[in-house]
């Protein structure tokens, strides 16, 4: 199972399909054929492996896969019937297959007379994580979403007169960058692209891009112009403009598009938004040494009028960056979001 999540790694890490990787092994545990699912329209895993043998080879065989074969035609067939034909005698797989539309592949390899078993814990875990961002828009059907802005002690986003660069230390801005390479896509409002002009590019120490860059995504009804810094981001072409007014709809469409994490950068109306819609999975505060006072606040708005409305969270990390602190927080399971 660990090869065949190496295998995995090779696929694309965006796109509506999950990266799967499989090995099929002899009954002596001998290694027959590896595969591993290439994008949309291409052969899964399990056809991909079977691809790489001579008709009857696979009698008999193991077939290991990182997530149950699917059981539906798209733009492939099922997996497990290509299994069943290929006369595989057992199925291993890691994590059950969500879709409403292509689970119950264990339950027809059964029916078929497969042997099926689900991997031990520690490999389920492991699987479970390689596969996080894509089980949960599976789950979901919307993108995991990370909000993050960057404040003051007391809880500004910017001096009196607007000016924000920088409240945060090299550092700080540097762990941004990374997050956001590991993000699908990076969101804005269109308040912050007309007043900051923001790249929303992933950069380097010096300056350079990363090899991961994030979809640029922009919220709100007012037009981008045509000379804004985004509009060179090196996916410009795939930018996508949402209005806002129904955020649950627009990170549906968001998760359509193949988006499986979003990275919310600001400013504080769209911060706020997703807070208050409960669409808030993660929290990143960058908490700055400084005291800036005035009203530019890091979030408006979130509907509490009570502390017992408040939006609870837990701190799932606490890190030191330069002279900043980072907080980590996710909705608290008790409280919700």
């Amino acid at each position: 199972m660990r090869r065949a999540l190496e295998l995995a790694e090779r696929g694309p890490a965006r796109g509506v399909n999950p990266r799967v990787g499989c090995v099929l092994l002899t009954a002596d545990g001998e290694v027959l054929a590896e595969g591993w699912h290439r994008g949309a329209g291409t052969a899964h895993a399990e056809v991909d492996a079977l691809s790489r043998l001579e008709p009857g080879a696979a009698a008999g065989a193991t077939a290991v896969v990182t997530l149950e074969p699917c059981n539906h035609t798209g733009r492939t067939g099922p997996c497990a019937e290509a299994l069943i034909a290929s006369g595989v005698a057992r199925v291993v797989y890691a994590v059950a297959d969500p879709g409403e539309h292509s689970s119950g592949g264990a339950e027809r390899l059964r029916a078929a007379g497969v042997d099926v078993e689900v991997a031990g814990a520690e490999l389920v875990e492991a699987a479970e994580a390689f596969l996080g961002d894509w089980l949960f828009a599976a789950r979901t059907h919307r993108p995991r979403v990370t909000v993050k802005w960057a404040s003051s002690l007391d809880g500004r986003a910017a001096a009196d007169d607007g000016t924000s660069q920088w409240i945060t230390g090299p550092e700080a801005r540097a762990d941004v960058h990374v997050r956001r390479a590991a993000a699908d896509a990076i969101a804005v409002g269109t308040g912050t692209v007309l007043a900051d002009d923001p790249s929303l590019t992933a950069r380097g120490h010096d300056g350079e891009l990363l090899g991961n860059q994030p979809i640029p995504v922009v919220f709100g009804r007012r037009p981008v112009p045509d000379d804004a810094a985004l509009m060179r981001h090196p996916l410009a072409h795939e930018l996508v403009g949402l209005d806002g007014t129904d955020l649950a709809a627009d990170l549906r469409d968001l998760a359509r598009r193949g988006i499986r994490s979003l990275f919310v950068e600001g400013g504080p109306t769209l911060a706020s938004a997703f807070v208050a819609a409960g669409f808030a999975d993660e929290v990143l505060v960058y908490l700055a040494p400084a005291l800036l006072g005035g009203g530019r606040l890091a979030l408006g708005d979130l509907a509490v009028t009570t502390i017992g409305e408040a939006r609870r969270y837990d701190f799932a990390a606490i890190e030191r960056l330069g002279a900043d602190v980072l907080l980590v927080a996710h909705p608290s399971p008790t409280e919700g979001n």
